[in-house]
């Protein structure tokens, strides 16, 4: 089966020890986050900002080819987020 996600984004997920499919992405984005929407574009949108899914959360959006990809970056964002362990 081939991956739905980029090899960087399938590598940041994996060494988050982050589930690849869109569902597992998903639940483990609304386990982290309290709040966020996701959109599918319409089709001028979609060739303007070449992507097919929004997603909204907090102060900023993630852009994806697929629903699991902006459901990826968003919950990368969220650990990028953290101040790191000392």
């Amino acid at each position: 089966m081939a991956s739905i996600l980029p090899d960087d984004l399938a590598a940041a997920l994996r060494a988050h020890a982050l589930p690849l499919d869109e569902v597992g992405l998903r639940e483990a984005l609304e386990a982290r986050v309290p709040g966020w929407d996701l959109h599918r574009l319409t089709p001028a949108a979609a060739k303007r900002w070449k992507c097919r899914y929004r997603l909204l959360m907090d102060a900023g959006y993630y852009d994806g080819a697929s629903a699991a990809e902006a459901y990826a970056r968003a919950l990368l964002a969220t650990f990028a987020a953290l101040p790191p362990h000392d």
